[in-house]
């Protein structure tokens, strides 16, 4: 019996080709960014969120550990994030971006060094946020900016989508791959290149639909040089 087991564990799992989750184009991430608003704490909170996870292409683990002392506020702008095997590294970060979290910060009284190690985005208890926490936040406003405009926005959406989403943008911005992928915080370029090869595919379906009709599909007819069939078919 044992031995059967072990036969059956020894058996390799079949390869599939890896997936990507949707992406949003630039002007659904614009539609998306403008639902939460700025008028109250949860609004301003929330465009924080939605904002950081973009303009830095953070893991939802790395948006959850972040704390005030992460965040550097001052020219370079840059944002510390810790991934996978605790790996940290440091993605620099817009200016707009940095003005909606200086804005955050300070109406939370977060800029002090006392709070330095405290949660950056935390609930209505003051308790740091969770998966569901952030999944919630994302869907919530991608349900309203399907409502605004259905074709903008996946039926299908996460908050890896806006990681996905920035790193679809800087490829079709002609950033190097190794940029990307120090960005995205992969430990191999290969891991990365999926981006790229979906863009292609994408780029190639894209051409596909504007050359159709295009060309002739019908097979070409040998009307006018009898001689030069006759030689080929002398072939068989």
């Amino acid at each position: 019996m044992l031995y059967e087991w072990q036969r059956i564990l020894s058996i390799k799992a079949k390869k599939t080709a890896a997936g990507i989750a949707p992406h949003l184009s630039l002007e659904g991430l614009k539609l998306l960014l403008r639902q939460p608003g700025r008028m109250t704490r949860k609004g301003l909170r929330d465009t924080a969120i939605l904002c950081l996870m973009y303009d830095s292409a953070a893991r939802v683990s790395e948006v959850i550990a972040l704390t005030p002392s992460m965040i550097r506020l001052e020219k370079p702008y840059t944002v510390k994030l810790v991934g996978k095997g605790n790996r940290s590294r440091i993605v620099p970060l817009m200016e707009d971006d940095v003005t909606i979290l200086r804005m955050y910060m300070d109406s939370n009284r977060l800029s002090g060094l006392n709070e330095n190690q405290k949660p950056l985005f935390f609930n209505a208890r003051r308790e740091r946020l969770t998966r569901a926490g952030l999944h919630y936040i994302v869907q919530c406003y991608a349900e309203m900016a399907r409502k605004k405009s259905p074709h903008l926005i996946p039926e299908k959406i996460s908050c890896h989508t806006l990681r996905h989403s920035k790193a679809f943008h800087l490829l079709q911005a002609g950033v190097n791959l190794v940029y990307i992928r120090d960005i995205l915080g992969h430990s191999s370029v290969q891991t990365t290149e999926i981006y790229a090869r979906v863009d292609s595919k994408q780029k190639r379906e894209a051409l596909e639909m504007a050359y159709e009709g295009v060309v002739p599909r019908e097979a070409p007819i040998w009307s006018e040089n009898d001689n030069v069939l006759d030689w080929l078919k002398s072939f068989g």
